[in-house]
């Protein structure tokens, strides 16, 4: 079982180590196609600035929302690694396109949400 990709993203969450001497976020890859950036709340208030350029300021409250893309196959084998890790299952969806998704929540109360190809036009 594997994440392919982030469908959708972004997350502000407490008490997140660093990884590296920026405390400011953690990345994780994600299937080898894309970056999942969890920030530390508050911590990016202010214009970074790097050789590169500048990265304007953003934050997040409240219990946001990312959506990871799943393979068919795989998504009764999620359900039931996140039974088995006490994770509640809140919601499921069939989409009109074929895709079927699952929502729980993450323990900062965010939504996470496995979804299968044909979620969207693109997926």
């Amino acid at each position: 079982m594997k994440l392919n990709r982030v469908l959708e993203t972004s997350l502000y969450v407490d008490g997140l180590e660093a990884l590296t001497s920026d405390a400011r976020f953690r990345a994780y890859d994600v299937g080898g196609q894309s970056v999942l950036l969890l920030f530390r709340r508050g911590a990016t208030l202010e214009t970074v600035h790097m050789p590169g350029g500048t990265i304007p300021p953003h934050d997040g409250h409240g219990q946001l929302h990312v959506a990871f893309a799943i393979a068919v196959e795989e998504l009764a084998q999620w359900e039931q690694r996140l039974g088995g890790h006490g994770v509640a299952i809140e919601g499921r969806t069939d989409w009109s396109r074929g895709g079927h998704s699952i929502y729980f929540r993450d323990p900062d109360g965010h939504l996470l949400e496995l979804a299968t190809p044909g979620l969207w036009a693109t997926y």
